[in-house]
């Protein structure tokens, strides 16, 4: 009976097929053998284009990284050698900065205890705010230099010629050497200036001025 049975269905039972599904739009595109090889190089581009940009970025990030590990004072923009250098905001206390080209040096806000810029090119160089007690700046070119709010006490300024530098706000020059020094043009509150009178002498060897004349002296 069974065996009937089975006989009778193989001739007349159907068993419901599966329905037909479109294939997505990216399966059905790449159906097409030129589609699909357009896709391909597109992907390919894609990826090493990514690749290739991210390896720059971590060459560069690894770059700085190692720089900054090696010398930390690499960082800020500035002139002469020390262009690339970190100068504005660091302790640098008794650095040799003697002789250097440092035009436009930004030197804002650092700590500059006994650093020596004996006969340095200091022309328009920042210290503002800076801390440079008992540094040397004998015979430097610290022309239209700023030292506003700069504590310059105790600092060796012999021969230095400061034409045009501005020293405004709370600047101190208490205790410094000036013998030689060029103050013209510099603008000193007058306390300092009364101050710096008593201790002037000398004449700069750079511009043949004397000390008291340009700071004004009676």
């Amino acid at each position: 009976m069974a065996l009937l049975n089975a006989s009778l269905c193989s001739s007349t039972c159907r068993i419901p097929s599966r329905p037909h599904l479109p294939l997505p739009p990216s399966v059905s595109a790449f159906s097409n053998p030129q589609t699909m090889k357009h896709q391909v190089e597109a992907t390919r581009n894609f990826v090493l284009s990514v690749g290739e940009s991210a390896s720059k970025a971590s060459f560069l990030a690894l770059i700085s990284a190692s720089l900054f590990l090696a010398d930390p004072a690499l960082a800020f923009k500035g002139g002469g050698p020390y262009g690339a250098g970190v100068t504005r905001g660091q302790d640098l206390t008794g650095k040799d900065f003697s002789g250097k080209t440092l035009i436009k040096q930004d030197f804002k806000t650092s700590i500059l205890r006994q650093a020596n810029f004996k006969g340095a090119k200091l022309l328009g160089a920042s210290f503002f705010d800076a801390d440079l007690t008992g540094a040397d700046l004998s015979d430097a070119d610290l022309r239209g230099a700023d030292f506003s709010l700069a504590n310059v006490t105790k600092a060796n300024l012999s021969n230095a010629n400061l034409e045009g530098a501005l020293a405004t706000g709370n600047t101190s020059f208490r205790g410094s050497i000036i013998n030689g020094a060029d103050f013209t043009d510099v603008p000193l509150r007058e306390d300092q200036r009364e101050y710096l009178c008593k201790v002037a002498d000398g004449v700069n060897p750079t511009t043949g001025n004397a000390t008291r004349e340009t700071l004004l002296c009676n």
